[in-house]
């Protein structure tokens, strides 16, 4: 710490665990609209029930982490702010039905960003309009509507079970993460695919190693450093910001997270040889994804979180807002899907 800037090591932090992150997603294939589409419309769950085992080991490894006191939970964002139920509704169904539009989330966008000239409109629109939202011009509008206001106590599914039955945090956090992997591994076709279930262990470690480190920096900056975890809405703004100016709050958690993903993804790629470069293929799909993206970036905002950062990070913490964000998620991406198939139907 006397050598070497607080941001520069919660950089770091970003960047080792997001570099996994990536790597998931071009090898493991995590992907959350991916997840949504092969259920709904290919009949194949194996992408859904490997969020089974990311969203079971990252609880599982978060509480075993906070309860042997290597993370405040309620320093976390989703601990400290109250919960507003309607942001997370209407901003996670923003954020699901742009995610169709666009065809990937901020995530699944940095991670197809090695060859994807679609992936970088995606990722720059999300980062504009996600600064619009959080500190721009639409910034009083969210504010008036959904206030962010300090909490009063945690606001976790397993303490208000552990309060209401009397059991411990961690055993009730532990139940539920036994529960989801459970869910996840009993798909045979999953089980068939041990690669899947590996690296979606690895992203639920990798969420929780987050929370971990910039919980350790926390205390060690005596709280300089805020903590926070993987989420990929206003971070892509952050980021860059930072490439352009080197400003933004300098190097931080966000630039380090945003970083390792594309890393890790362009790793990945050069592993499997898959390396190629795309773009749109008419204004009309262009248009699409600039529409996607823009309602990307405002609900990503509006929900405090995306499909990782509250579907994944918060959901780790076991937050109320987790839950309700990835289901408003899901059903946005649904009717957003429903919608573009529906479109290239013939009257």
């Amino acid at each position: 710490m006397d050598s070497i800037p607080a941001g520069a090591w919660a950089a770091l932090i970003g960047l080792v665990t997001g570099c996994i992150l990536g790597l998931a997603a071009r090898l493991g294939d995590f992907c959350t609209l991916g997840a949504v589409e092969s259920a709904v419309y290919g009949e194949d769950q194996r992408r859904l029930r490997t969020w089974g085992v990311v969203l079971g080991t990252g609880i599982a490894a978060t509480f075993l982490l906070a309860g042997t006191g290597r993370i405040d939970l309620s320093l976390t964002p989703y601990h400290s702010i109250a919960w507003n139920p309607l942001a997370s509704i209407l901003g996670g169904g923003l954020f699901g039905y742009g995610m169709a539009l666009a065809g990937n989330c901020g995530f699944g966008a940095l991670a197809r960003f090695g060859g994807d000239l679609r992936s970088l409109v995606v990722v720059v629109v999300i980062s504009i309009m996600g600064f619009v939202t959080l500190s721009g011009p639409l910034a009083p509008l969210r504010d008036w509507a959904f206030p962010q206001e300090p909490s009063e106590g945690m606001q976790g599914i397993a303490h208000l079970l552990g309060g209401l039955f009397g059991l411990p945090v961690l055993a009730v956090a532990l139940a539920i993460a036994a529960g989801f992997i459970a869910w996840g591994v009993v798909h045979a076709p999953l089980r068939a695919e041990p690669r899947r279930i590996v690296w979606g262990m690895a992203v639920g470690l990798s969420i929780a190693g987050a929370l971990w480190g910039m919980s350790h920096l926390n205390e060690l900056s005596f709280g300089a450093v805020e903590v926070e975890g993987h989420t990929f809405t206003a971070p892509l703004g952050r980021t860059l910001i930072w490439l352009m100016t080197a400003s933004a709050g300098g190097l931080s958690f966000s630039v380090g997270s945003v970083l390792g993903v594309l890393l890790g993804a362009w790793l990945g790629s050069w592993h499997k040889g898959s390396f190629r470069w795309e773009a749109c293929e008419d204004p009309r799909e262009l248009g699409r994804q600039v529409g996607g993206a823009a309602l990307m970036g405002i609900g990503g905002v509006v929900a405090m979180g995306c499909s990782i950062g509250q579907g994944a990070t918060g959901f780790s913490t076991l937050a109320y807002s987790a839950p309700v964000t990835l289901m408003a998620i899901y059903a946005g991406a649904f009717l957003g899907l429903k919608r573009l198939i529906a479109g290239f139907q013939p009257d």
